[in-house]
């Protein structure tokens, strides 16, 4: 639930740092495990530096933890046009099995009704066009996801500007990625290896899971002033009934929610706003945009990576942690030389109340 006129007047420029472009990981560390960790207690305005590995002495038995398990399909694919001009094609979402909503990069942008080749082997056809996005239809036997996995590659981070390695191939991928859909991980659930998550639930920690499939609209920057004129990007979210009874189970028992990643929080909140402030079972679209005055309803802890200036992602975080919180994290982190966004260092965040 927003509160507008907090978010009114708050500007792009509220959420704008220094980040030095050798702070953004280009790379995983060796281990999924072996990242540092800055953990915020909000309420009491303190900041400790630690590591991941130390996380579960920030748990104990009955807390929920809430993981995303989208699992990261090979979105980008290259082919021509029939007029034999070159193009990449960035699947956004999958539609059904045979069609996808999709972002074109090409000189000349495609026609509906035109015909494409992608990979060589994949004809497809432009069904339509609205503002940047396009439906195709793959027009073969195989399905969409069989196709992007045996054609396509893996859609690494625009901030990552190389090719895609054989240690991406894992390492840009969850432990317990198990629901196709996503175009970009839910990085903050990087961090977590079989051990780990074993070690927690022997704690007596309860580990479940929503899906929010993740779309290529996650790195598109806010171009607007006013942040409340940001419209954005649509997901597929799903929050199923034994997540919600978890979380109520908790509630009543003392217990506390972390969120692990914004994609997990996002989705949370998605369905207390569908249950009017009640978290119900859900699954459908959601736009929500989380900022400062936002009230959240679900999660009191929150796991995450550093993100970029400007990003609706540091504005999530802002409305978690409280803006000048977050402020002052975020420099210490820069003084402190944290890896910034998804091969980066984590996060723990205590919710300002």
């Amino acid at each position: 639930m927003q509160s507008a006129g907090i978010m009114y007047r708050m500007k792009i420029q509220d959420f704008d740092f220094s980040l030095p472009p050798e702070l953004i990981a280009q790379f995983p560390i060796r281990q999924r495990t072996g990242s540092r960790m800055l953990y915020l207690d909000s309420g009491r305005d303190a900041l400790r530096d630690a590591m991941f590995v130390d996380l579960p002495q920030y748990l104990r038995s009955g807390d929920v933890m809430v993981f995303n398990d989208t699992r990261v399909i090979k979105a980008r694919l290259f082919g021509v046009k029939d007029s034999g001009g070159k193009l990449e094609v960035m699947v956004e979402r999958v539609l059904d099995e045979h069609c996808v909503l999709a972002m074109i990069r090409a000189n000349h942008p495609p026609r509906p009704s035109s015909r494409l080749i992608l990979a060589g082997v994949i004809p497809v056809t432009v069904l339509e066009r609205e503002h940047d996005f396009y439906t195709l239809r793959f027009d073969h036997e195989d399905t969409v996801v069989e196709l992007l996995d045996r054609h396509g590659s893996l859609p690494l981070p625009p901030y990552m500007p190389r090719e895609v390695t054989q240690v991406d191939e894992i390492r840009y991928q969850t432990v317990y990625a198990r629901e196709n859909g996503a175009v970009a991980a839910p990085t903050a659930g990087l961090h977590f290896d079989e051990v780990m998550l074993s070690r927690l639930r022997r704690m007596g920690v309860v580990i479940t899971y929503v899906t929010l499939h993740i779309g290529a609209g996650t790195f598109q920057p806010v171009k607007v002033e006013n942040i409340i004129d940001h419209k954005m990007h649509r997901e597929i979210f799903h929050v199923p009934e034994e997540t919600v009874e978890a979380i109520r189970l908790a509630k009543t028992s003392g217990g506390r929610v972390l969120a692990v990643g914004t994609t997990s929080l996002r989705a949370l909140e998605a369905a207390a706003e569908a249950g009017g402030g009640d978290l119900i079972p859900s699954y459908g679209n959601t736009d929500i945009f989380v900022t400062p005055g936002y009230r959240l309803c679900v999660v009191e802890r929150l796991l995450t990576n550093f993100h970029l200036p400007r990003s609706t992602l540091l504005m999530l975080v802002s409305a978690f942690g409280g803006p000048e919180n977050i402020c002052r994290a975020y420099q210490h982190a820069v003084d402190g030389c944290y890896r910034f966004l998804s091969y980066g260092d984590a996060m723990l965040i205590e919710r300002e109340t």
